[in-house]
């Protein structure tokens, strides 16, 4: 069970490495009502790019960017808005269905 798994998580890795596949997956994430579930998406996307290659793009230490990435990690907002211009991509804010 574990190695499907394991082929699951390579196969979503490479696929993340697609700009518009992680610009996909992180929106579903932030749609999800767990804000967990957006930090697991982002953490996805920058193994995708490459952790260290990332992190030296974004201007962070490789060691912290490995902890604010963990599951333990708690990155702030400044943190997120680098490492996700780092791969290319950024955030957005939105009126949510029905709010003005």
């Amino acid at each position: 069970m574990k190695k499907h798994l394991g082929d699951y998580h390579q196969r979503l890795v490479e696929s993340l490495k697609d700009p518009r596949e992680a610009k996909a997956y992180l929106n579903a994430a932030l749609s999800d009502d767990d804000p967990e579930s957006f930090l697991v998406a982002l953490r996805n996307v920058v193994e995708a790019h490459g952790v260290s290659k990332t992190a030296k793009l974004a201007g962070i230490n490789r060691v912290s960017c490995y902890k604010m990435l963990s599951r333990k990690g708690n990155p702030g907002i400044a943190s997120i808005y680098l490492l996700l211009r780092a791969v290319g991509l950024s955030l957005r804010v939105e009126n949510c269905i029905g709010s003005q």
